[in-house]
Parts: C-alpha cells; structure tokens; sequence
C-alpha cells in the first residue's frame, strides 16, 4: 500500500491586514481560479475554494483539515459556504473543519491533533490564502517529503536583503543565501506532531512565536529539504493582491 498523506489548510487567521475582510473567504473574479476552476467546473471560485480544490484534486491525498475561527460568523459554517458545493459532494477526500487557535503554530497544533487518529505517515500544510497552489507543486512536494521527511518549497529573491536593526544596516545579506519560503511544506507527520508539542511548551515558557511549520521542525526535529517553488504561487496578504 502506499503512503497514507493528509493536508491542512490554514484559514483561521483574522485577514487585520485585508482591512478586517476574511481573505480566504472572497471571490476570486471571473476566469481567475485557474485549473481548479475548470476541473470542477465552476467559473467563480473563493480563494479558499480554489485552494481546497487543488489539493482534492490529488489522489494521493485522502484527507484535507481547514482550520477555522473561533468567531461564528467566520468559522465551519462560512467555510463549508466558501467551498464549491460538487467539492462538499464528492466525499472523497474526507474534509474536516477544524476551530483554529490565537497564532498559526495553535491552528495546526489542533488539526494536527485532529488528524492523530486518521495516523497518516505525511501531511502538507498549505495556506488557505495561496489560491493558484498548482498540481504540479503538490505532488513535487509528495515526492521531495517521501524522501527528506521534512520539505519547503522556496523562490529565489530578485532584490537585494539587508538585515537591519532600527534605523541602520546591520549585516549585507547575500541573496543567493536568501530565499523566501512557500507553502505547501511537507513533514513526516508523526515527528512534526512531536516537534509541535515541544513548542507549544516553549510558547508556555517564553516569549516566542513560530512563523510557520518549517521553523518548528528546525527547532525541534531535524533539518528542511527545499525545492523549487512556484511565482505563480502568490499569497493573498493585502487587498491589492486581489487580481481584479
């Protein structure tokens, strides 16, 4: 038999700087869902429903958890209502709405926990607001965190970083040592579970919030393997990342 893999879609964050407006839950204009579009066959998709229905799309993936907020005009119910119905329908794969928590870190931890039971040997975390994720990418990333255990799709930068500290320079980055990191990331799922509840207590400790899963595993598991990302892969992160 082959490999047991589930996904996480993260859409429990506030969108504070979408102007208050739940990102992963509004439409995407005619035309701009992409491939998902056309494989379901709906013409106007949400950025959540475009996400969802790339990893669906995927026959090796047999489970898909969304982290939800907490809040009732935001979370299960308006999230079923931003998928498209022939994805609720299908049954295959089984999809899971999951509350979220206060950071990113919290909303995995639950679907993670959530997804305990199902025991998959992988899961791919993927953000809710990067809608034109392509097929091409996820199973790249399948094949890279059956080998590695522990995998993040990265692009290259076409500026020049600097690390600064107020108002001045404080190192000169080389760029091609700098990269910047996409999602979906990929972990064996049980060593990513363990390194989740190791943060966790840190977070009950200290001072400090991870970013994204890829630093949790670097703290607590073990080394990333990276791959290729893809541009076309964007986050919606400001109303001006909307395509019009």
């Amino acid at each position: 038999m082959g490999a047991k893999i589930a996904a996480v879609i993260t859409a429990a964050g506030s969108s504070t700087r979408m102007g208050g407006r739940k990102k992963e839950y509004l439409p995407l204009p005619e035309g701009a869902g992409g491939a998902a579009a056309s494989e379901a066959g709906d013409g106007r998709l949400t950025v959540l429903g475009a996400a969802a229905l790339a990893f669906a799309g995927c026959a090796r993936i047999g489970v898909i958890v969304i982290t939800v907020p907490l809040d009732a005009d935001t979370g299960e119910f308006a999230a079923r209502d931003a998928l498209p119905r022939s994805l609720l329908l299908r049954g295959s794969p089984e999809i899971f709405f999951v509350p979220g928590g206060s950071s990113r870190r919290i909303s995995v931890h639950h679907a993670l926990s959530t997804l305990a039971g199902s025991n998959p040997d992988y899961v791919l975390i993927h953000d809710g607001a990067r809608p034109w994720v392509s097929a091409a990418l996820i199973d790249r990333v399948i094949d890279a965190v059956m080998r590695y255990d522990a995998v993040l799709p990265v692009t290259p930068l076409s500026e020049t970083p600097k690390e600064i500290d107020g108002m001045f320079v404080k190192r000169h980055l080389k760029r091609p040592a700098v990269v910047l990191a996409q999602t979906p990331q990929a972990f064996a799922f049980n060593a990513l579970l363990a390194a989740h509840e190791k943060a966790a207590e840190r977070e009950l400790a200290e001072a400090v919030e991870y970013t994204d899963d890829a630093e949790v595993w670097g703290e607590f598991a073990g080394s990333v393997a990276v791959i290729d990302g893809d541009k076309s892969n964007r986050k919606i992160t400001f109303p001006e990342d909307m395509p019009l």
